[in-house]
């Protein structure tokens, strides 16, 4: 008799589990299905070029599709300042830059130090700064050197470090941070 009534015992459990479930599966799903952020995200930039002194607040991607006036905009305000050149700036380096906003919540706009670089503007700089590579990303948009004012650089070269997703140069004595979407790797 024992065996019976822990059979009815266990067997009225997991039914009212799978009950749950299911309950649980049909009333939640709409509302998850509303908080999905590749259908209901806006990403949002702010920009300060600190050498133009521009300044750019958009949202680049809603609904997970790409804004591409924004993306031109961007991409404007990342020319190089030395030629006034503009190349497309790459979606994933701004989907990365987006990443660090969401980790950080600035109150200040991401300060530009340098965008999309020239060739002939990668080559001068290459004969007067160490470190300059001579297919460096930026020539293709694909690469960022910024900081954000009241942030420590340090902090900010963590957050892009641990999110894995391309190179990270760290700069101290000139107090920014690469950023690429190129292979992870850090110097």
């Amino acid at each position: 008799m024992n065996d019976i009534s822990s059979f009815h015992t266990n067997r009225r459990t997991i039914l009212k589990l799978g009950a749950s479930a299911i309950l649980t599966t049909v009333f939640t799903h709409p509302v998850l299905a509303a908080f999905d952020p590749k259908t209901h995200e806006h990403r949002i930039l702010s920009f300060y070029n600190i050498h133009t002194g521009e300044t750019l607040k958009t949202c680049y991607r809603s609904s997970g599709k790409l804004i591409h006036r924004a993306v031109n905009r961007i991409s404007h305000i990342m020319r190089d300042h030395r030629t006034g050149e503009v190349k497309p700036v790459d979606p994933n380096l701004l989907d990365l830059l987006h990443l660090i906003v969401m980790e950080e919540k600035p109150s200040a706009p991401l300060s530009i130090i340098s965008g999309y670089r020239s060739p002939s503007t990668n080559e001068a700089l290459r004969k007067v700064t160490a470190g300059v590579a001579p297919k460096s990303l930026h020539m293709v948009g694909r690469a960022i050197d910024i900081r954000i004012p009241g942030y420590k650089t340090a902090a900010l070269r963590q957050i892009a470090v641990n999110l894995r997703c391309g190179g990270v140069g760290y700069y101290p004595e000139s107090d920014f941070v690469h950023l690429d979407t190129g292979p992870v790797k850090v110097w």
